[in-house]
């Protein structure tokens, strides 16, 4: 980044006119021509502490930084008080020359140093197939993902198998019916809100088809124990059949279930009561939350003996910070805002680092296909399932529309848009950009022309060579940021801008054809280009076609 070219030497100004030793440097890249290549609002930020007119604190610091600084060309001051810096050719050919030397591995970072990641997301109940909306959990989870591995996390991807609880009994029952009504009892009741998705009567087929006999010795409640197991398996495969079509892989799945069958649950209970944080109201079993800071007390047992899902919830994340991860990531969607802060309280109760503890909320999907929105309901089987969605507009689609706008807003996924096969649509956009370049180089190599990475960048001079350059060597930055504030989507709207700028470049400036010399340094820039793209691409689980 060209910052790190004037990032010293601005600091050792500051220091030479007295200005604070916490100054905090922030630079900016202008949006207009004519005003540099980077610029600064230091001396504006340092009018209050030193009281002083901005330009003229600017003055004090351009003189003091001196005409020697290497790569800059020019420092001028603007307005009220910008610091605009203008660098010579040479310092975006020594950014490009330090990309090049990186190889495949350019943007890669190592700032988490190998410290544990745990990144829980998908983690959605075996009731059914995954629906459509599921798929932004998915996508923005495993894009965080990779995202904290390209940075050097140590990442562990967990899957919370859900299947604990009411609906898994109503999953059972609701099989049970079915089964029972292809055994020749029509007229057996169907369960009040049951689910009526076709796989219901898929799973009941299946089990007529090969596991009859063992249901009919089944006693009447263990019919329905069966058939939830049974539907359970079924709709977990084919949970992890739809994950693998997006490329998503966990390594661990934690069972729900073990927290009861291990006594975590009742451990969990006893170990907050000795702290004097659970007492009797109602029949039910409270959390005195109130002493942990929160607005009011929840209930963590029912009166009818069944747990709320905070306490689970509290006894997995406490169980997993035991394991000594430095930091646990969660994917939820926003109906789990308002147990966030209660879980997290009861985690720190038990004596863990909550801290440690990063939650990602992500917002609802809207689909949207000819100006009308497309609906979907698990339980009334009128539903558009996210295997649906995949075979509609690719997997390489699905994962990008799910992740190309921030995790906190609304998003409107447009079928229509997202069925395009040409430049409105930002996920071809991306991928034509790499597939240009691949082509640039597979007919260079027919010519018998060889990317030299010992190419002369000096003849690197026109513009759009210049700000392609500037935008590749903010790649890493642009990753590292995306990392460090979960926020893939940076580097889905970092991508277009790299595309765009290819395409400026590859529109304005000759490659093949051009002075031996000139097509040399061009080629090795598309080629670095080309890296980006990929790597880029490859963070957001999208595939870089070299033809299309």
């Amino acid at each position: 980044m060209l910052h790190t070219y004037v990032e010293s030497h601005l600091q050792r100004a500051l220091a030479s006119i007295n200005a604070p030793s916490d100054t905090n440097v922030v630079f900016e890249i202008p949006r207009q021509q004519g005003q540099g290549h980077l610029s600064t609002t230091v001396a504006m930020a340092l009018a209050k502490s030193m009281r002083g007119n901005p330009r003229a604190i600017a003055q004090s610091i351009v003189d003091a930084l001196g005409n020697d600084v290497p790569f800059v060309q020019s420092i001028e001051i603007a307005g009220p008080g910008f610091i605009n810096i203008t660098f010579d050719a040479a310092a975006f050919h020594d950014m490009l020359r330090t990309m090049i030397e990186q190889g495949a591995d350019v943007g890669r970072s190592d700032i988490g140093g190998g410290r544990t990641v745990n990144v829980e997301y998908v983690s959605a109940n075996p009731t059914g197939p995954l629906h459509a909306g599921h798929g932004r959990n998915c996508a923005v989870g495993d894009t965080i993902a990779n995202l904290l591995a390209w940075c050097g996390f140590a990442v562990t991807r967990e899957y919370y198998f859900n299947n604990a609880g009411n609906q898994m009994n109503k999953l059972g029952e609701s099989i049970d019916a079915r089964v029972r009504h292809r055994l020749g009892d029509p007229e057996f009741p169907f369960p009040e809100d049951g689910y009526h998705g076709e796989y219901i009567h898929a799973i009941a087929d299946d089990i007529v088809a090969t596991r009859q006999d063992a249901y009919e010795a089944c006693s009447d409640d263990e019919r329905r124990a069966f058939c939830r197991r049974a539907g359970e398996q079924w709709c977990f495969d084919l949970i992890k059949k739809t994950l693998d079509s997006l490329n998503i892989h966990h390594d661990v799945f934690f069972n729900e279930d073990s927290l009861y069958t291990e006594g975590k649950i009742t451990a969990t209970i006893e170990a907050l009561r000795q702290r004097g944080l659970v007492y009797e109201k109602d029949g039910a079993t409270w959390l005195a939350l109130t002493e942990l800071g929160q607005q009011q007390d929840k209930v963590i047992v029912k009166s009818s003996g069944e747990p709320t899902y905070r306490l689970p919830d509290i006894a997995y994340h406490a169980g997993k910070l035991a394991q000594g991860y430095d930091m646990l990531v969660d994917i939820f969607g926003a109906d789990h805002i308002a147990t966030i802060p209660d879980v997290l309280a009861g985690v720190t109760a038990l004596g863990q680092d909550a801290s440690k503890v990063r939650v990602v909320i992500h917002q609802m999907v809207t689909f949207v296909e000819n100006g009308e929105v497309v609906k979907f309901s698990k339980r009334s089987g009128k539903s558009f399932t996210l295997d649906e969605l995949i075979d509609e507009v690719g997997a390489d689609v699905v994962r990008f529309f799910f992740v190309m706008r921030a995790a906190g807003t609304h998003l409107e996924f447009d079928l229509g848009l997202a069925k395009e096969e040409g430049d409105k649509n930002p996920v071809f956009y991306l991928q034509y950009a790499h597939a240009r370049i691949a082509s640039i180089l597979r007919k260079a190599a027919e010519q018998g022309i060889a990317v030299d990475e010992s190419a002369d960048l000096h003849v690197l001079a026109h513009e759009r060579e210049l700000e392609l350059i500037t935008l590749l060597s903010r790649f890493r930055q642009v990753v590292e940021r995306a990392a460090d504030q979960l926020e893939p989507h940076t580097v889905a709207e970092y991508l277009r801008d790299l595309a765009a700028a290819y395409h400026n470049f590859y529109h304005d400036c000759r490659i093949l054809g051009s002075e031996p010399a000139v097509q040399g340094a061009r080629l090795l820039l598309a080629e670095v280009t080309r890296r980006a793209m990929r790597n880029g691409l490859a963070v957001l689980g999208v595939g870089a076609p070299e033809v299309m």
